[in-house]
């Protein structure tokens, strides 16, 4: 998934993006509230972290700009202020969740799932196509309970398209979901990452299907 993290704080950003790359997002990280406005309207996340104190305009005029638009992206608000008048302010602008600093990162992680899972229409942490069950609080995959070896991306790759199964999931969205503005996204790196999926699913009746010029599908056989 792609996720935006809006704080100026150096060393709880650093943490934040670290723990969520960790759990297999491509995340952006913007310091300044007008330079996330701006991004926010070329670019699609499908979750935001947002401070509250932010240099250029605060993390309210940001949540109240992407709500005028229109935007339904998922917002989990951090915030040092603990006036309970302020939290139910931000809940009311459209706010979908929030943490006081300082907070646990295990329950970031949690809040983060909790609020793509809910935005995705699911209702647990499990995502089970045929025999394929993939966790995605322990980041772990199995075909008939036997653990699947993969890589963070090759996990974040099967997650997305076990998200959606049977239909058709384009190359490009899948470059969107695995890199962020400072890696080097690659179609090929997907191609890869699907060939290396395929070879790990062989014995199972699961496969990733390649419909030419449209992308990729997960189906069971």
């Amino acid at each position: 998934m792609r996720v935006l993290v809006v704080e100026d704080t150096a060393d709880i950003a650093e943490a934040v993006v670290m723990r969520l790359e960790k759990i297999g997002h491509a995340v952006d990280w913007e310091q300044d509230g007008i330079t996330a406005s701006e991004l926010l309207h070329v670019q699609a996340y499908d979750l935001v972290v947002l401070d509250l104190s932010l240099p250029g305009q605060d993390g309210l005029a940001v949540l109240r700009q992407m709500r005028a638009r229109r935007l339904k992206t998922p917002v989990l608000v951090l915030t040092a202020r603990s006036a309970v008048d302020e939290r139910i302010g931000a809940l009311d602008l459209g706010a979908d969740d929030y943490l006081i600093k300082p907070f646990d990162y295990g329950e970031l992680e949690a809040r983060a799932r909790a609020l793509l899972r809910r935005s995705a229409g699911q209702s647990d942490n499990l995502l089970r196509v045929g025999p394929l069950v993939i966790d995605r609080a322990g980041r772990v995959a199995s075909v008939n309970d036997r653990p699947l070896n993969l890589t963070r991306r090759e996990l974040t790759v099967l997650e997305i398209l076990a998200a959606r199964p049977d239909r058709i999931v384009p190359k490009e969205e899948l470059v969107e979901q695995l890199f962020n503005f400072d890696q080097e996204a690659s179609p090929n790196a997907v191609e890869q990452f699907v060939a290396r999926l395929r070879r790990k699913l062989a014995d199972a009746s699961v496969e990733i299907r390649t419909l030419r010029g449209l992308g990729y599908q997960l189906a069971v056989v």
